[in-house]
């Protein structure tokens, strides 16, 4: 499993599927191997990527190895009942149409056991409003990467509290033109610079809930 730990840090997207396909083959605990491989995996390369060590392309890279083998994995975790750590709501807001951090965020989330309903790019103010109904997530997760777009962050929170739900969920927000006065400015709960932050701070919701 050490090995299998290594891969998905160097981005070794064939290796990790067809290594997670033989560890389960081999009577490996699905569980186990998504608490003991997986999640410190997509953890050392958060931590990298904060310290500076490695970049966004080998970030990117790193994540691709994680979902090709969470696609191996995870149907495995569903077919044992494994609960889930938590559930997110994520989306790229009303008029944005970049998702390159908004799927970081997404499969770190992934990684650390949470399910993720991600609703794409572009997405409405009343979609957010719906998916928080329907789902009840603990965290609902906004990116924008355009500074013209960064409005609908704040509509996306209004319409939340116009419809009784914004008590319900913690927001956390983040993309290239977002800071954490604008987080504070807006009422959002959370401002996350990158992924690994995002990841963080749903697993210090969900324990607190807990």
């Amino acid at each position: 499993m050490k090995s299998l730990m290594d891969l998905v840090v160097r981005g070794a997207d064939v290796e990790t599927a067809r290594s997670v396909e033989q560890l389960l083959n081999q009577g490996t605990d699905p569980e186990a191997l998504m608490r003991d491989v997986m999640v410190p995996a997509m953890d050392r390369v958060g931590d990298l990527f904060q310290k500076g060590e490695i970049y966004l392309p080998e970030m990117l890279i790193a994540a691709r190895a994680m979902k090709a083998g969470m696609a191996i994995l995870k149907p495995r975790i569903v077919q044992t009942g494994a609960r889930s750590m938590g559930r997110v709501v994520l989306g790229t807001v009303r008029g944005d149409l970049h998702d390159i951090g908004k799927n970081l965020v997404a499969m770190s989330l992934e990684g650390a056991g949470f399910e993720v309903i991600d609703l794409g790019q572009d997405v409405s103010p009343e979609r957010f409003v719906e998916a928080v109904r329907e789902h009840r997530p603990q965290v609902l997760g906004l990116s924008a990467l355009l500074s013209t777009t960064m409005l609908s962050m704040q509509d996306t929170l209004k319409a939340l509290e116009d419809a009784g739900l914004r008590e319900k969920v913690k927001a956390m927000i983040g993309g290239a033109p977002i800071t954490r006065v604008y987080a504070e400015e807006i009422g959002a709960d959370f401002y996350g610079p990158d992924s690994t932050a995002g990841k963080d701070f749903a697993r210090r919701v969900v324990i607190r809930k807990g």
